[in-house]
C-alpha cells in the first residue's frame, strides 16, 4: 500500500507541530526527517535529540502515529546510527556512497530495532546496490541532488526505478521502494506505476497554504494508480 512521506525540511519549524498534526490526519502514515551534517551534502539539519525525540513523544498521542523515516545524509552514518535510533526513529536510510561497510550499517540498524533502508544518489550507478539489495527493508532512490529542498524532478529518474524494479525481481529480497525530491501532484501516480511505494515530498505539501489538503491530494492520486 502506498504511504506518503511529508519531509520536515520543508515545513514551518515555527509552527512544526500542527502542521505535522495536520498531515497526519489528512492520511500521511510518515514523516521523513533529513539529516544533513554539512559535510556529506552542503547543508545542516538536525540532530537526534531535537526534532526526532520530541515528534516521537507528541505523535504518541495521535490516533495514527506516525512512523518515523531518519534520512542520514552524512558522511559518517556508523555514528548516527544509534543516537537516532534511541530518539525513536522507526526507519533508518544511509547512503551507499557514504558507507565503506554498508552490510555492517545494515545490521547496526537492525538491530537498533528499526527498519534499514539504503538511499543512492542521482549519479550513482543502480548496479553498486547488488551487494547489499538482500540486506535492507527499503531502497530510497534520491531524484534530485540531496541538499536542499525545491528542486526539480530529474527525469532519468524512472529509466533508473526499472532497472531497480529488475534488480529486486531478481533477488530473493524484496525491498520497498522510497522516492525523495520533486515529486508532486503532476508526477505522484506515474512514480507509483514505475514501482514507488513511498513518496518523500515536502515542498508539495508543506509548501502548500494547506499542507493537509495537499497530502490528502497526493496520497489519492497516487493511491488511484495503485
Amino acid at each position: 500500500m502506498f504511504k506518503l512521506a511529508p519531509s520536515l525540511l520543508a515545513a514551518d519549524f515555527w509552527n512544526l507541530g500542527p502542521q505535522v498534526e495536520e498531515v497526519v490526519r489528512a492520511g500521511a502514515e510518515v514523516m521523513h526527517i533529513d539529516v544533513m551534517d554539512g559535510h556529506f551534502v552542503p547543508n545542516l539539519t538536525m540532530g537526534p535529540g531535537t526534532v526526532v525525540k520530541t515528534l516521537k513523544k507528541h505523535c504518541a498521542g495521535l490516533d495514527n502515529p506516525p512512523i518515523l523515516d531518519v534520512h542520514l545524509m552524512v558522511t559518517d552514518p556508523d555514528f548516527f546510527v544509534q543516537p537516532f535510533a534511541d530518539a525513536g526513529a522507526d526507519w533508518i536510510s544511509f547512503h551507499i556512497e557514504a558507507a565503506a561497510h554498508a552490510h555492517r550499517v545494515c545490521q547496526k540498524i537492525k538491530a537498533a530495532g528499526c527498519q534499514s533502508g539504503v538511499a543512492i544518489n542521482p549519479g550513482t550507478p543502480i548496479s553498486s546496490l547488488e551487494a547489499i539489495i538482500e540486506d535492507v527493508d527499503f531502497v530510497l532512490v534520491m531524484s534530485v541532488n540531496p541538499g536542499f529542498g525545491g528542486q526539480k524532478f530529474i527525469d532519468h529518474t524512472y529509466r533508473r526505478l526499472a532497472r531497480l524494479s529488475a534488480l529486486i525481481d531478481a533477488a530473493d529480497n524484496k525491498p520497498f521502494i522510497q522516492v525523495d525530491g520533486g515529486v508532486g501532484p503532476g508526477n505522484i501516480a506515474q512514480l507509483v506505476d514505475a514501482g514507488m511505494s513511498v513518496a518523500v515530498a515536502g515542498s508539495s505539501v508543506f509548501g502548500r497554504p494547506s499542507p493537509g489538503e495537499a497530502a490528502a491530494e497526493l496520497i489519492s492520486l497516487a493511491r488511484k494508480e495503485s
